[in-house]
């Protein structure tokens, strides 16, 4: 039997990582949960059935933000339940933090890809997920001297 992987991550640069690792789709029965945006509604062409939507938001609005992130720690406990993933696999940000809490809570591996665009400082998600992370990877070596039980995993690009 296949192992269940869920890959989580928001929209944009940390979706387009996420994306990197497509090849191991073929590999496992897999779900994609991420932000709804005009740029992501093609995914569920791509992966009929697999793909799965949070609701979009950002810190830059300050107001409607922390009931965007309530409403998408439900989201995510449904989704979790639903799904019921081995493993999860995620490059962040926001959206993926919730969702690797309560996968961790409940049993799955976490797998957390610190993102490529941070060579010198340390994200949010990953300060937050390092010391829950199964497996813990860095795309850039000096990233090491900040996570040190991190993987040196190189560039997923």
């Amino acid at each position: 039997m296949k192992k269940n992987i869920l890959f989580i991550s928001s929209t944009g640069g940390h979706l387009n990582e996420l994306m990197q690792l497509s090849p191991l789709l073929k590999k496992y029965d897999y779900h994609i949960i991420t932000e709804k945006t005009k740029s992501t509604l093609s995914l569920k062409d791509k992966h009929p059935n697999k793909v799965e939507y949070l609701v979009y938001g950002t810190k830059d609005h300050p107001f409607t933000y922390p009931f965007k992130l309530i409403y998408n720690c439900f989201k995510s406990l449904y989704l979790y339940i639903k799904i019921h993933p081995d493993y999860i696999v995620t490059t962040g940000a926001h959206t993926a933090g919730p969702m690797c809490c309560i996968g961790k809570i409940l049993g799955s591996r976490i797998i957390y890809i610190e993102t490529f665009a941070n060579i010198s400082t340390k994200t949010i998600t990953g300060k937050m997920l390092y010391p829950i992370a199964d497996k813990f990877i860095v795309q850039w070596s000096s990233m090491k001297k900040l996570y040190p039980k991190a993987i040196d995993g190189g560039w997923i690009f």
